[in-house]
């Protein structure tokens, strides 16, 4: 296939988007054979079958779901790009594409990106939020502008995308108040066979929680993983266990759950990364990310 054909495309869409052949005949103004038609072209562009019968319904396959987000994409940008011709170069947004991956806490991202909110030229910011292998595959295909993660990019991605360390935050041990009232006296021993709900196995904090609680002979009774740091924190506020926070959010999390402070180490980290794919950063608001988190993790 040489080149898309945006017309069937545009057809395509507004059968998925309208939920039915009938209703996005009406909205089209055009006969349901016509967009029957014109949706077979673009299968056939494509070689995959875009919808498939489910009773008296047309659901999207696989491969309908994947052809629907790329043209919500296109579609968007064909949006933006009337109205960039319309405005002055002065008023146009920017754009940012912005990749998290999943293990980062929401609340130490928010205070990452708020930088960007404030600037002086209107930022359009896109976040998508995945496993940090994924995000960093469409960086390195340029369709991300920045990846934030908790850890940096493996070597297999090195020449291809870059590594900038933004800072470290140690860690905040919270729970629900009587709990945190119990664990306070002797921590950090008291988190011993203390009930815990800590981040996925497969992060880099639980591994540096793991560490420390060997180093200083601990052993807490997990009782939850959770990818969602967010959710872990609601548990918590019900007083399932205690919870680890990094440091540079620890007030704002306590104050937002209701959580209650049990105690802190610095020997065990959370990092933060900014992954990029240049070596020197030349996006704006790429810039302002970097330059803010590290006063942030100073």
């Amino acid at each position: 296939m040489d080149w898309l054909n945006y017309h069937h495309l545009r057809y395509f869409w507004t059968v998925a988007k309208e939920g039915g052949l009938r209703q996005a005949a009406e909205r089209l103004h055009v006969s349901q054979p016509s967009i029957s038609a014109q949706i077979r072209e673009l299968e056939e562009a494509l070689g995959e079958r875009l919808f498939r019968r489910q009773g008296r319904a047309n659901v999207l396959t696989d491969a309908g779901q994947i052809a629907l987000r790329y043209a919500d994409e296109i579609f968007n940008l064909g949006r933006e790009l009337a109205n960039a011709v319309k405005q002055s170069p002065s008023a146009q947004a920017i754009r940012l594409h912005v990749g998290v991956a999943d293990a980062l806490p929401k609340l130490v991202t928010n205070e990452i990106l708020k930088p960007v909110f404030e600037m002086a030229q209107q930022v359009h910011v896109i976040c998508r939020e995945g496993k940090a292998a994924e995000l960093i595959a469409h960086l390195a295909a340029h369709r991300l502008d920045i990846v934030l993660a908790d850890e940096p990019a493996s070597s297999s991605h090195q020449g291809r995308v870059f590594n900038h360390h933004l800072g470290e935050s140690g860690v905040t041990f919270c729970a629900e108040r009587k709990l945190a009232a119990a664990l306070k006296r002797g921590f950090p021993k008291s988190l011993n066979h203390a009930r815990a709900l800590l981040p996925a196995e497969t992060t880099a904090l639980r591994r540096s929680l793991e560490k420390w609680f060997q180093a200083i002979g601990v052993r807490p009774q997990v009782v939850a993983d959770f990818e969602d740091a967010a959710l872990m924190k609601v548990v918590a506020a019900e007083g399932k266990g205690f919870v680890a926070i990094p440091t540079i959010v620890a007030t704002e999390a306590t104050a937002r759950y209701g959580l209650h402070v049990i105690g802190a180490t610095d020997r065990c980290v959370e990092n933060v990364y900014a992954i990029t794919a240049e070596r020197r950063i030349s996006h704006p608001a790429v810039t302002l990310i970097t330059e803010g988190a590290r006063e942030l993790f100073a």
